[in-house]
């Protein structure tokens, strides 16, 4: 993350897709739950406007901490890779960063127990699917009970429209 004119560079993030159910107005940042007199950690990061945001991943020991304090999974990198997130950068291709973008990602559990990322962190939703990907038909969930009943209702209505009409004939 750089300063607004790009000349400082204030830490280098890696981050999990994290999904609100409406888009932020303005910056909200949220924090982990931590024991008194501990510093609060940053837990998820949503920009103005989207719904889609950014959680943050903690090196392992941080995160197996976190777990068992706040008895929810915790998404980690290698503790080797904690020592990038404080290196200077000025491109994204410089080799501390790349590093950080192949970084194997897991999840650590309040158990202490190592899981693949995906098994614990939902999925950032997917594009919606091409007309190619879409079924030739669609599945048949409905009756035809409504139909009959409103041609019912229609034959009464004409019914009773011909009697009056026959009544004012007279």
């Amino acid at each position: 993350m750089f300063s607004e004119d790009g000349a400082h560079l204030y830490g280098t993030f890696l981050a999990i897709h994290k999904q609100r159910q409406y888009p932020a107005q303005k910056p909200i940042i949220t924090f982990e739950e931590r024991a008194a007199n501990s510093p609060e950690a940053v837990k998820a990061w949503f920009y103005p406007g989207d719904d889609t945001g950014h959680e943050f991943v903690y090196p392992k020991p941080k995160a197996v901490a976190l777990a068992k304090a706040n008895n929810t999974p915790v998404p980690s990198m290698p503790a080797e890779l904690a020592a990038n997130t404080t290196k200077p950068a000025t491109t994204m291709q410089e080799p501390h960063v790349v590093a950080m973008k192949q970084a194997p990602l897991k999840a650590q559990k309040p158990t202490e127990e190592e899981v693949e990322i995906a098994e614990v962190f939902v999925a950032s939703p997917q594009a919606p699917p091409s007309p190619a990907q879409l079924p030739a038909t669609l599945p048949t969930t409905g009756s035809l009970l409504p139909l009959i009943g409103l041609v019912g209702l229609l034959s009464l209505g004409a019914f009773l429209g011909l009697k009056v009409s026959a009544v004012r004939a007279k």
